[in-house]
């Protein structure tokens, strides 16, 4: 049931967000565009209450209790820059505003990148990880919390894999944009 709830938010995060872009520049509607883009993180208090209802009403955490742990961290430490990227496409597509900037193919500028992306990854690692621990705390009963216990391995071994980027984009940065086209990065 509960992974139901996570793909139901998960479509409602994108619809929300689809919609309220839409209708803020496409329909010209600028207040309804807001509502619905103030409504995208109710998509995650209501994952957050479904699944802490779940927890306490006596359910044996499962696996979905951890995907949800998981997917929350990410939407917290994810979502803002999703959300402001898309407005960035929208406006430039809609409202003539100026393109908005690329992913640097390499150089300093990429090397900085990677690592902002890293530290996104480490905030959404500790709060997928604080979720997972109080949840543990809260249950108090080890036997009914122990695919909570291993999503703490998991989400860790994640985070170690996705150090690899900004390690290797570190030691071979590669050539600037500006050296490789002889013209500055967008």
């Amino acid at each position: 049931m509960l992974v139901f709830v996570i793909i139901a938010c998960e479509i409602l995060f994108w619809v929300f967000l689809l919609g309220g872009l839409l209708a803020r520049y496409a329909l010209r509607r600028r207040r309804l565009g807001s509502v619905l883009l103030v409504l995208v993180p109710v998509a995650d208090l209501v994952l957050l209450a479904a699944t802490v209802a779940d927890l306490a009403g006596g359910a044996t955490a499962e696996w979905a209790h951890g995907l949800a742990a998981a997917y929350l961290g990410f939407s917290v430490a994810f979502g803002h820059g999703i959300i402001s990227r898309m407005d960035a496409r929208f406006a430039h597509r809609y409202d003539g505003a100026p393109a908005p900037e690329r992913i640097p193919k390499g150089g300093r500028r990429r090397v900085l990148h990677e690592w902002k992306v890293f530290g996104q990854t480490v905030i959404a690692w500790a709060i997928a990880c604080a979720l997972l621990l109080a949840a543990i705390l809260v249950v108090g009963d080890e036997a009914r919390t122990a695919a909570l216990s291993a999503w703490l391995g998991t989400l860790t071994l994640i985070l170690g894999i996705a150090a690899i980027w900004p390690i290797s984009y570190t030691i071979w940065p590669g050539a600037d944009e500006q050296k490789r086209t002889g013209q500055p990065a967008r």
